[in-house]
């Protein structure tokens, strides 16, 4: 039997940006991967660390304001690798604050602008309109994608980013324009807690398969039971506000 095929993980500011269990995403891809017969090396990134050579798959977290404060610059220091690594067809997930800051720009509710990395076509500006609830939307190519929203942010998508879904249900990324999350290159934002992963199987398999090809070549699926998973996803979509 020939030995697992390493994929590496990096998990961008966990002790900062990691407060709605975005940490669960990266459970579900390191057990995923496993079942799928590679050797996951899920490796972080916080404020000052070295940053990594080789990363297959890129995932990050929410964060308060103060959060986002505390790893913008260290996080502009890293935007051009960031960038580089997108273009070279890296995965990415990033939730809430990260999705924010991986935008153009940020500003609080005090009217300061966090500057972002440019890599998603996106803005964002703080509102006086908390929207927080159970979120369902409609993806041309992933289905249904249930989560849970809590942000005030009203993120606006540029003519180079696409909406990653439709809401059917809850705010997206600003109340208005009926859109949830942004996709760039491989790269998806979203402001889904939940966390979105577990729920959400079909997106994982996507990172996955992805970041399999970046890694490999390829990508050679094995026969996983998401019945549980689905299970979760019928209860979450007959769920109210």
């Amino acid at each position: 039997m020939s030995s697992p095929r390493p994929i590496t993980i990096l998990q961008l500011y966990p002790n900062d940006m990691n407060i709605y269990g975005d940490w669960g995403n990266a459970l579900v891809l390191k057990r995923r991967l496993e079942w799928h017969g590679y050797e996951p090396r899920l490796v972080e990134y916080n404020v000052g660390d070295a940053f990594p050579e080789n990363v297959d798959l890129i995932i990050g977290g929410g964060g308060q304001d103060s959060g986002q404060s505390v790893i913008q610059q260290d996080l502009l220091s890293i935007g051009p690798k960031l960038r580089q690594l997108a273009k070279n067809g890296v995965p990415m997930l990033v939730i809430c604050g990260l999705y924010q800051l991986f935008g153009h720009r940020f500003v609080t509710h005090e009217g300061d602008e966090i500057r972002g990395i440019g890599l998603l076509d996106v803005d964002t500006v703080a509102s006086k309109e908390r929207m927080i609830g159970n979120v369902i939307t409609d993806s041309d190519e992933f289905g249904p994608i249930v989560g849970f929203e809590n942000h005030s942010g009203k993120t606006t998508l540029g003519p180079d980013a696409r909406p990653l879904a439709q809401v059917r249900l809850g705010a997206g990324n600003n109340g208005q324009d009926g859109t949830e999350g942004a996709r760039q290159y491989n790269v998806i934002g979203s402001y889904l807690h939940g966390s979105l992963l577990p729920k959400n199987p079909q997106l994982a398999e996507w990172l996955i398969a992805e970041a399999a090809r970046h890694a490999c070549g390829t990508f050679t699926p094995s026969d996983i039971d998401d019945s549980l998973a689905e299970q979760a996803r019928e209860i979450a979509l007959k769920l109210g506000r």
